[in-house]
């Protein structure tokens, strides 16, 4: 029974945040993702950086980048752990430094940025779920029409995280 707990709190905090609307919204999708990233074992606790992946050849990215930094503000509180934001050109992903994990905005070639991050053991979070799919990616996110949470499980391997039992039970593995 205490199992449940947890499973039906993260199910009604991810409801919360993610009603089904008609349209993608970055604002929820970096919601979730910060919800998530507090059921990682020994993860991210108290102030971390999100760093915002986009590339600035790409409308889209650069718009959806503006998005979720304008979502987390001056500070997103989800739960134990409060998001700030940073962003990242995509060239530059090798040289980051100082960040949680790293959000791969829509648009941007997440093989490489991918591979940059595997190196510097750096979580990559999408909202693109071919990105999870891929492996460029440990982790899509999305709400819309939804909210669907998919873990690559190699890339997370890769990059040496390790979800709660209570997460794995909500999200789909690929």
């Amino acid at each position: 029974m205490s199992k449940k707990k947890p499973v039906v709190a993260l199910a009604a905090a991810l409801l919360a945040v993610a009603p089904i609307s008609a349209h993608a919204d970055a604002a929820k999708d970096v919601q979730i993702a910060g919800r998530a990233l507090t059921f990682l074992e020994n993860g991210p606790t108290g102030k971390a950086v999100l760093g915002v992946v986009f590339d600035p050849s790409k409308p889209a990215s650069v718009a959806e980048k503006n998005a979720v930094i304008a979502a987390i503000g001056g500070g997103l509180n989800t739960g134990a752990l409060t998001l700030t934001a940073k962003p990242v050109e995509a060239g530059a992903v090798s040289g980051v430094s100082g960040v949680a994990a790293l959000y791969v905005t829509t648009g941007v070639n997440a093989g490489p940025v991918g591979a940059a991050a595997k190196a510097k053991k750096i979580i990559t979070i999408g909202s693109d779920a071919s990105c999870a799919a891929s492996g460029a990616c440990v982790m899509s996110v999305s709400a819309d029409p939804k909210v669907e949470i998919i873990v690559n499980r190699g890339a997370a391997a890769a990059v040496g995280a390790v979800f709660k039992s209570a997460f794995r039970m909500m999200i789909r593995e690929v």
